[in-house]
């Protein structure tokens, strides 16, 4: 028996296989994800320059899972820009001194001053999440942080820091497939802690922490943007896309650079013998 078709000619079979293929997330592929990162990088080179220009303080927060992807796309905001300029701050696990410390002071010594951008990859929200699935600190603890953080957060904002805060969501299955090549590649074996693989059964509970986090610190003044991260391509470009359209930076008017003349004395053409030279390194197949 014939199938019956559509007013357009195609049988239900063909037109729920268009409209699945029409669903289906369009792949950005390597070329064209590298030519539009270009331009992105040359439009942070200038907010680079405008932050510094004008004094800015700014502070950037990613937040997110294992596996979310905050290291590529820190890598891919400070890859091209000054690292004098854009500061990455990863803390280690807190020192007995820092436990006996206010919670929130060994991150505020980190704070940016006039001309700088702080980026923290992960940051005070570690008590929100990670020492509160893990049973690093009492309920207690947590809840007088997310009484406090807003409080803090607006300090910060009525002192002329620029907040900007990223939770970058991750899938189980897409978490999955990465932790799986953490384990499996050489290049990534030291992404993957112990403690990676202790919160790895805690979906659910990272799940209501963040839920309760996002309840209690997601405020006019310091809001959470969250930015989906199983395509990792697209992840980057979506946040620093977002991050230059909160700023009216302008380009600054510079003269147009020209190297001067020099005169270059002609290298000797055999190899000072005083000097230890570099090897040449064998690539597979060479003898």
């Amino acid at each position: 028996m014939k199938e019956a078709r559509q007013g357009d000619g195609r049988s239900p079979r063909e037109a729920k296989r268009v409209k699945s293929n029409a669903e289906a997330p369009v792949e950005l592929s390597r070329k064209d994800f590298e030519k539009h990162l270009k331009k992105l990088h040359v439009e942070l080179v200038k907010l680079q320059e405008w932050v510094k220009a004008q004094g800015l303080k700014v502070c950037v927060v990613f937040e997110g899972r294992d596996g979310a992807g905050k290291g590529g796309t820190i890598k891919a905001l400070t890859e091209r820009v000054s690292p004098r300029v854009f500061r990455v701050v990863a803390l280690p696990a807190p020192t007995e001194r820092e436990k006996s410390q206010m919670y929130i002071q060994r991150y505020i010594q980190h704070f940016p001053a006039a001309g700088e951008v702080v980026i923290f990859d992960r940051s005070w929200y570690n008590r929100a999440g990670v020492e509160r699935v893990m049973g690093f600190c009492t309920e207690e603890a947590v809840k007088r942080f997310l009484t406090v953080a807003p409080v803090v957060e607006r300090a910060m904002v009525e002192s002329r820091v620029i907040l900007l805060k990223y939770w970058l969501e991750v899938s189980p299955e897409e978490q999955t497939r990465r932790l799986t090549d953490r384990i499996n590649d050489g290049r990534k074996v030291w992404k993957l802690s112990p403690m990676d693989l202790k919160s790895y059964n805690k979906w659910d509970e990272y799940t209501r922490a963040r839920d309760d986090m996002f309840a209690a610190t997601d405020t006019p003044w310091a809001p959470w943007y969250v930015a989906l991260s199983d395509d990792k391509r697209k992840l980057r470009l979506n946040v620093l896309s977002h991050i230059l359209s909160q700023f009216a930076y302008k380009p600054l008017k510079t003269e147009k650079t020209k190297l001067p003349k020099r005169k270059i004395t002609p290298a000797p053409k055999t190899r000072n013998p005083a000097l230890k030279y570099v090897p040449e390194y064998k690539l597979q197949g060479e003898k």
